[in-house]
């Protein structure tokens, strides 16, 4: 106990830990500091692990230990001390999960849950991966820093969800990074025999880290070409694309049972966040004072998205419009158009709506023939320096007869106008919180207009959580 407790204070970053020695084969020294560790407390015995759902099958009562516990574990005795080396009591707590199935609690479905679970799932994703308003590089692994230092690109492979998330990050990683960026789906990046540059870190996003396609790309890129790092993002620690890559990201969304991703979207979006400050850092085209705005935001985001939570009832109101409408056109400009591609997927995965997102921009394009008093228009208008462009191009919709929604930064002052309903969700968000937090209404909406359209919310027709195979 005294070895682990002297040993800990030496250490930098996160961990987990359960230590064991020869001298002493009737107990586990266990010991915390940002990533999870629980204490199972059985029958026969007791046990560690760093999720409950790992242990639910032989006990259900378990001891969380907070930042920098270091715990001695026998078979019928558990002793804990603090950061301070002081006794420590830590409650011992029923789980109500069981295996495979999560409890709704005071929830109608794992969706509405899960959306309103997103400032803690943000919360866990940020510990220990940011401290004294410094970026972690040691989150990414440890030899991230020496690799984000090599690296001339970045290439993201994902699909679904996570392509819109790494659509999004493909905006920060050259504005704010200053690193060339390309987004592929791993579908097509797979067969199309792609020319990999030496020197690329090869990022996956997958909520569950066992997608076919994308865990295949990943092994084609490698075989590809020996001169690439790899790096994963996901929900899932013992996963295929853990496995094969270099270096891993875990998001700490927790279990996400709903089909349409939501908790786990946001938290990868917070993890490429992390990985844009962390490869600017490294390159030095990220200065302290960029950093701790960055990470200040970052810090700010579960607050956010709880008041941004506050406009459900509006929104519920809101999703009646949609009733008996057949499609639905979202514009975003930047990384909203992003955004709104993820808007169009939820609201067409649960609701079974069509629904497409265009680059506001591109309006004059193709899609402003379509525009009429029976296609509604969703838009995201943050207040940055697309505003006044995303305006004009809304005058153009309004003018063709489309009822409209606009989601917008307080800020935005977006003109209201007859048939178009401006709903202000928040404001003051910069670069990285907007993209997460316009998220939100998209999601509460597409919730609301499935529920009036009476479709399984959880589990929608034809659609898999996982899509391990092709």
């Amino acid at each position: 106990m005294s070895s682990v407790q002297l040993a800990i204070k030496s250490f930098s970053g996160s961990y987990g830990l359960g230590v064991i020695s020869s001298k002493y084969p009737d107990q586990i020294i266990a010991a915390r500091k940002g990533s999870p560790l629980v204490i199972g407390i059985g029958k026969n015995g007791n046990y560690i692990a760093s999720d409950q759902m790992a242990l639910l099958s032989v006990t259900k009562e378990f001891i969380f230990l907070e930042d920098g516990d270091v715990a001695e574990i026998k078979i019928d005795k558990v002793t804990i001390y603090d950061l301070n080396g002081n006794l420590a009591d830590r409650p011992i707590k029923t789980s109500k999960l069981k295996i495979g199935q999560v409890d709704l609690g005071n929830y109608d479905h794992f969706m509405q849950k899960e959306i309103f679970e997103q400032p803690q799932a943000i919360r866990d994703t940020l510990e220990s991966r940011i401290t004294n308003d410094l970026v972690m590089i040691s989150a990414f692994g440890d030899e991230a820093e020496e690799i984000f230092n090599k690296i001339k690109q970045v290439q993201i492979i994902a699909c679904g969800t996570s392509y819109n998330a790494g659509l999004v990050a493909k905006y920060w990683l050259e504005d704010i990074a200053k690193i060339p960026c390309n987004v592929e789906v791993a579908s097509e990046y797979r067969y199309r025999h792609p020319i990999i540059l030496d020197d690329t870190l090869f990022v996956t996003l997958s909520q569950s880290g066992e997608t076919a396609d994308t865990v295949e790309a990943l092994k084609t890129a490698k075989l590809t070409n020996n001169n690439i790092f790899t790096l994963c993002i996901t929900n899932s620690a013992e996963s295929s694309l853990t496995r094969l890559s270099d270096l891993t990201f875990l998001t700490h969304a927790g279990p996400e049972i709903g089909v349409a991703s939501t908790k786990a979207f946001t938290t990868q979006l917070v993890a490429l966040a992390l990985l844009t400050c962390s490869i600017g850092k490294v390159k030095k085209n990220i200065n302290a004072s960029q950093e701790r705005e960055i990470i200040n935001g970052l810090k700010r985001l579960p607050g956010l998205v709880n008041k941004t939570l506050l406009q459900e009832d509006q929104i519920k109101k809101l999703a009646i419009r949609f009733k008996d409408k057949n499609s639905v056109l979202f514009l975003g400009r930047g990384t909203m158009h992003a955004i709104a591609m993820e808007g169009a997927l939820k609201l067409k995965e649960i609701s079974y709506i069509h629904a497409e997102a265009y680059p506001a921009g591109e309006l004059k394009h193709g899609p402003i023939a379509l525009i009429d008093k029976n296609l509604p228009v969703i838009a995201i208008a943050p207040n940055d320096e697309l505003l006044e462009k995303l305006k004009s191009n809304l005058h153009e919709v309004k003018s063709r007869g489309s009822k409209m929604v606009v989601f917008e930064d307080e800020n935005s002052m977006i003109a209201s106008m007859d048939g178009m309903e401006v709903i202000p969700i928040t404001s003051n968000l910069g670069r990285i919180t907007a993209p997460i937090i316009f998220t939100i209404p998209l999601q509460l909406l597409s919730y609301y207009v499935a529920l009036i359209k009476k479709t399984n919310v959880d589990k929608p027709r034809n659609l898999a959580k996982s899509v391990t195979v092709e």
